[in-house]
């Protein structure tokens, strides 16, 4: 019977910190965004109403017609005005490029969505890579 009250409290104690968020698996995440080997996501940025990535092309080769779209965002955004993304060059320049009109939640919750990459070689190849960013809304 003894044990049975044991068993019981430390359900009861389980129980309560489930309730109360703190065996939330998603407040231990880390923040990451993955795209393909190549095209390396230096760094990003997720607030309620924008997502700014900062993305480098690391595949050797120059891309044209180059888009970005975020699951969520309405609005795409092409690299630098021009549609062009040099080998080793940032995409849209230091600041990277800001996708608006997002409905990412509100601050403090978790953001995972996917990140769509469409870009054409110097060959004339077209091409579409996704990606992952899991983030906290800022």
């Amino acid at each position: 019977m003894t044990y049975g009250w044991a068993i019981l409290v430390v359900l009861v104690a389980i129980g309560a910190l489930a309730y109360f968020g703190v065996l939330n698996p998603g407040n231990f995440l880390p923040s990451s965004c993955t795209v393909q080997p190549g095209i390396g996501c230096d760094d990003f940025k997720i607030t309620a109403t924008n997502a700014q990535l900062i993305l480098r092309n690391g595949m050797g080769d120059d891309f044209t017609n180059v888009g970005v779209s975020v699951t969520g965002c309405t609005q795409d955004a092409n690299a630098n005005g021009d549609d062009a993304w040099a080998e080793s060059e940032i995409l849209g320049g230091a600041g990277g490029i800001t996708l608006t009109g997002c409905s990412n939640g509100a601050s403090g919750s978790r953001f995972k969505q996917d990140v769509t990459i469409s870009y054409t070689t110097s060959a004339g190849v077209a091409h579409n890579v996704s990606g992952i960013v899991t983030s906290k809304v800022e």
